[in-house]
Formats: C-alpha cells, structure tokens, sequence
C-alpha cells in the first residue's frame, strides 16, 4: 500500500468513526490566513539644478496595489515619483509612462525628464559596454512639474500577485483602466487632486494615453487633465498598417523615407523641413491618386510617380518598379544603403547597421534599438537598487513581452476592426476646454511616422488650435541626441507653464 493510499482509508476511517476522543467542546484548528500583502518602496532626497533652477526633491519608488472587489491583492505597478519640496498641493504633476505595449518607463525617465539620465552617444552610434554614464540631468522638468513615472503590469518591476494572470490587465482598454486607477490612488495618497495634472507618453504609450484620457475624463467623476504629451505618436492604427491592399501605409511612411534619404546623401534638398514637406504634398496628392486607381493607372502617369518617387526615397526606378511603387519600410531599411553593406534602423534612420549578408529583402535586426538598450538596461537597475536602495527579487522589464495583448476597444461594432484611439483625444478636447496635446515627432521614425500622427489629429472633430507640433532631427527617442533633448525639454517646460 503506497502512503497516498494509507494516508486516504485513515481519513476515510477517521471519518466513519465517532470522535470519543474528542471533548465536545473542542474546536477545529482554524486555517491560517493568508499574510497581507505588504508594498515594497524606498525613498531618498536629493538636490538638482533642473531649468537654470535649484530643486530639492524626494524621489520614491512604490508599489500601487491593486485589489479585487473583496479586496485580495491582485498586481503591484510600481511608480517613480520625483516630488519637489517643500510639497505643494497645487503645482502641477505629470504622469509618464513608455510604450512597447510591454515596455518599462525607463526610456523616458532616464533619458529625457528625469532628474538623472544615462549618457549613450548623441550621434546614432552603439553604446557599447559598461560602465555607461549616469549624469545630473539638467533637462528634467522637475522645475516646473512633479513627476510621476508609471510601469504598468509585466513591464519595469510591476507584477501581478498570487493566482492573478497578467492577462487580466494585458489589453487597450485593460491596460487603461489599471494605470488610471493608479493615478486615482497616487493623487488620494499624496492630497493632490485640485493640482494641474499633466498625462504622456511615448509610442504605444501615447495610444495609452488617449485610452487613460478616456477613463480618466469619460465619466462623471472626472479626473480632468490640463494636457497631454504625445511623444513618437500612433493612435490611429490604420493609417500605418502595411497590410496587402492597404494604401494608406505607403503614403504616411513616404515623408519619413525622403528624411532618411537626405540624412544619408541618397536626395539632395535645402533641408529637411523643405523635402519633407515637398514630400508630403507629392504623397497626398499625385502619389494617393495613383495608388486609389491601382491597375487603372495609365503608363504614363505610372512613369510621373515612379520618376518623383525614386527622388524622395533615394531608391531606384528599376526597384520601384519591381515592387509596384509601394515599397514597405522593411524593404527600404535593406534597400536605402545596399550598396554600402548597411542597413538603416527602424527606431531611427539615422543609424545604420551591418547584416549577416547583404542579399535578403529586410534586416537582421534594428540598429537604433540594439545601439542603446544596454546602457538604459544597466543604468535603471543601478539607480533603483544601488542609489535608491529598492530591494526586490523581481527583474526589471524594459521591454519585455505581454500577451496576448486584447487591441479589443469597448464601444460600437467597427472599433475593434480598425483600431483607433484618436476620437477619445477629440471628444476630451471638446468636453474641456482647459486641455491641450503636445505633439513631438522625429524626422527619422518608422515605428510612428510623423505623417501617420498628423493624418489621425486632423480629421473631423479635434480643436485644432489647440493642438501643439515639435518636430526633432533624430528618431523614436529624439532624446537620446542631446541637442533634441535639450529641445524637448524646453518644447514640454513651455507647454506645461503655457495652461
């Protein structure tokens, strides 16, 4: 008989037996509840020079737990907060958060508005190996704003608790609803609700922030925003997807390709404000009109666009032609410098990177990402667990992977065949008349083209005088070039004291 099977007939037997040697007062060992569950932090304050100015802050790092209806603790997303003091109830705070969907808030937080950054090249070359560079950063906006830096579940040191599957907050709208809920408690905890309030992202992040406006501002008990910052945008899904027989993504990624190929010496231009906006107009114009006819287009119209396309693109006629004059971006990435041996990046054009062979339709890999992930990696982790003293077994995530991720929005029949977030944006503007967006763009992204972020705030129903344009001569994270950096920062310091 092997010990289960003992172990089952002596309770069976116990069962089947009166209990004679058992007082008839006695009770059973009650079972041991669970341990409440105790948020981690740390906290220390410094003193920093952030726009010309002298600021003493506390910078915390804390887990927001959150909780089922019966209050079982059920994920902790962890903040970064940078707070001046003396504290003050009415300046403004601003919360930040990265993008991926599964991407940690250290690329902004140690790269651009931060009170500390890591120094990796300015000039789109890699950054090697440690030790990197962790500066005072005197581009950080703690002058005028607290900061609040948000990493939601899966991503950074957040995680869930217990039995809870990170699905259950791995979506648009799910996601949304965690990070608003987080900003509700961080302003319960810290008396802030009558402060200014500021909300941004970068990349997928900016797609949160137009959902988090939506819950934050799309019901009566309001948390009503003074801005939005819209860094690296895409809201409007459509308007990028290189999907077969889609358009569009041909003519919202043209502008970026006739940047990427003045920056290397294949087009010639005054500058890049001047062929970029040459090639917004042939794009719209001449080139949508071809494409809509598809195999309708004559011969000679077909010669016109292929001709004015190769002097944007830098590609040639002979290509063009071979790819039907739509030529996706991980075609032009492997096509642009062919004949170097390079590739360009996707993140930023500007860099450029070296593949196994130079045959093959597209890259290895995106030298604009490998080029600086392991000095944010290593200077995030430093900072947290050395400077801070934040002590915790768990990995911080700066891009990781969170799926599958639900791009389910909850609304009418076609929102989930054609993601677009951009209409929160403009019904938020049209019920509040104190908010504004900011809008930063990179000449040289492709993973949000400027073009695609222009079309979605242009259509029907978004304020356009209140919406504010910057544009960067870098990439994805303009930041990470210190003269785009610098840029930024004050682009977003006048913006904030401009509500």
């Amino acid at each position: 008989m092997t010990f289960r099977t003992l172990l089952a007939a002596t309770a069976a037997f116990a069962i089947a037996c009166p209990a004679v040697a058992q007082s008839d007062d006695a009770k059973p060992a009650a079972e041991a509840a669970p341990a409440p569950y105790e948020a981690n932090s740390a906290s220390e304050t410094f003193t920093g020079t952030f726009g010309g100015r002298s600021v003493r802050y506390t910078a915390t790092v804390q887990e927001q737990v959150l909780e089922a209806e019966d209050g079982t603790p059920k994920a902790a997303i962890v903040t970064t907060s940078y707070i001046a003091e003396p504290r003050d109830a009415e300046r403004p705070v601003t919360f930040l958060f990265n993008g991926g969907p599964g991407s940690g808030s250290v690329w902004l937080q140690m790269g651009a508005f931060g009170p500390k950054r890591v120094a990796i090249p300015s000039d789109a070359r890699d950054d090697g190996a440690p030790p990197y560079p962790i500066l005072d950063n005197p581009d950080s906006l703690l002058d005028v704003t607290d900061l609040v830096f948000i990493d939601p579940v899966g991503t950074g040191f957040s995680h869930t608790i217990g039995e809870t599957k990170g699905e259950e907050y791995w979506g648009v709208t799910k996601d949304a609803k965690s990070v608003a809920e987080v900003i509700r408690m961080w302003l319960d905890d810290n008396g802030r609700w009558n402060s200014p309030k500021f909300l941004g992202g970068e990349s997928y992040g900016t797609t949160r922030s137009a959902a988090v406006v939506n819950e934050l501002e799309g019901q009566y008990n309001d948390v009503a925003l003074n801005g939005v910052i819209l860094i690296s945008t895409v809201l409007d899904f459509g308007a990028g997807a290189e999907t077969e027989g889609a358009e569009l993504g041909y003519i919202t990624t043209l502008p970026s390709m006739a940047a990427t190929a003045l920056y290397h010496g294949k087009a010639t231009a005054r500058s890049v404000e001047q062929f970029v906006e040459d090639a917004r107009q042939f794009a719209i114009g001449p080139y949508a009109a071809f494409l809509l006819k598809g195999q309708n287009a004559d011969a000679q119209e077909r010669a016109a666009v292929r001709a004015e396309l190769a002097r944007f693109t830098g590609l040639s006629e002979e290509y063009l032609d071979r790819a039907d004059l739509r030529v996706s971006s991980g075609r032009f990435y492997k096509e642009l410098l062919r004949d170097r041996g390079l590739t360009v990046g996707r993140l930023d054009s500007r860099y450029t990177g070296v593949d196994y062979d130079s045959a093959g339709e597209t890259p290895d890999n995106d030298p604009s990402f490998y080029g600086i992930d392991g000095g944010y990696t290593a200077a995030v982790n430093h900072f947290m667990r050395d400077t801070l003293g934040y002590d915790t077994e768990e990995r911080y995530v700066t891009i990781g992977y969170v799926g599958p991720w639900d791009w389910r929005l909850e609304g009418g029949r076609d929102t989930n065949a054609y993601l677009n977030v951009a209409p929160y944006l403009g019904r938020a503007l049209r019920e509040n008349s104190g908010l504004r967006i900011f809008v930063g763009q990179g000449w040289y992204d492709f993973a949000t083209p400027f073009f695609a972020a222009e079309y979605a705030l242009s259509r029907t129903g978004f304020p356009q005088d209140r919406i504010e344009w910057q544009y960067y001569d870098s990439g994805h994270m303009m930041y990470v070039r210190d003269e785009d950096r610098q840029k930024l920062s004050e682009d977003v310091r006048a913006f904030i004291r401009a509500r």
